[in-house]
């Protein structure tokens, strides 16, 4: 029974494939868990540097204003701070933020942007920047499960010195953020120069005491921000790559158990059709030497 072997093959390849999608989406459960830890770990940190931040930036400082803070006009020069994932299975995650990324560009290029640069974070958004001719100023890879700022600090900063040094005239970071187990969203945002959506409104008005001087407390004070921003993507992103992967290995599991159904329908069908047809084969046979 020739047919009936193939499918029995082809149910066992699709049952040993079930049994690596459950463990994946296993292996991403126990994951998520700890990503979301560490993402809800950062969040309070970076919203108390937010209102810090905040309140600096409405501050009386005598005769200084850092340049995070100046906003340039015209825009003509971008840089995209790209944050994916190293490795795939985790559904439309990155496809979307790269969509999203793609069509922010043909904006910025509509509205006159003639330089556009890119510092990756992650395989799959550098191997896209690669294909699709983009200039890469600077990447990192094969983070882990675990985000480390020494790792970021380096490619960040190629970033930031170019916005310093008049390089760049705004700077965005494009991410997925985490919203819940089953939601995810790809978000682009403007990272320099530091606009009062993201810093925020502060209550009153604030000054300060500074030691040693006002111009080297705000200039540190304003790169651990952005540094802290950076982190914090990552971490939302890791945290919505374990969620997304096991999803979609939840999905596959799924699919796997319906084809293995569906095969062992057929297998039963054709064994079967296999058997009557032997039956009627001895009912005929014996039917004619009986007459």
């Amino acid at each position: 029974m020739a047919v009936g072997k193939e499918i029995r093959t082809k149910i066992k390849s699709v049952q040993n494939t079930k049994k690596i999608t459950k463990a994946m989406e296993m292996v991403a459960a126990s994951k998520m868990r700890k990503a979301q830890e560490r993402m809800r770990a950062a969040r309070p940190y970076s919203e108390k540097i937010r209102r810090l931040a905040a309140n600096l930036s409405q501050a009386n400082v005598t005769d200084y204003r850092h340049p995070f803070l100046v906003k340039r006009e015209p825009v003509k020069r971008v840089g995209v701070i790209l944050v994916t994932t190293d490795k795939g299975l985790c559904g439309g995650l990155n496809t979307n933020i790269l969509r999203l990324l793609l069509s922010n560009m043909r904006q910025w290029e509509q509205d006159g942007v003639s330089d556009i640069r890119a510092t990756c974070i992650g395989n799959k958004g550098l191997g896209f920047v690669q294909r699709m001719g983009g200039k890469v100023v600077s990447h990192v890879t094969q983070l882990g499960d675990t985000p480390h700022l020494e790792k970021l600090i380096g490619p960040i900063k190629v970033m930031i010195d170019a916005f310093q040094n008049d390089e760049l005239d705004a700077v965005y970071v494009a991410y997925t953020r985490f919203i819940n187990t089953m939601k995810q969203e790809p978000v682009i945002e403007q990272l320099l120069p530091l606009t009062g959506e993201r810093l925020g409104t502060p209550d009153g008005s604030w000054d300060y005491l500074y030691e040693p001087d006002a111009q080297t407390v705000i200039d540190d004070l304003l790169v651990r921000y952005v540094e802290a921003l950076i982190y914090q993507a990552v971490a939302e992103n890791m945290a919505s790559e374990q969620s997304a992967r096991m999803v979609a290995m939840k999905s596959a599991t799924d699919n796997a158990g319906n084809v293995i159904k569906e095969l062992q329908l057929v297998y039963n069908k054709a064994r079967q059709a296999a058997i009557t047809k032997e039956i009627s084969e001895i009912v005929g046979g014996a039917a004619a030497i009986a007459g």
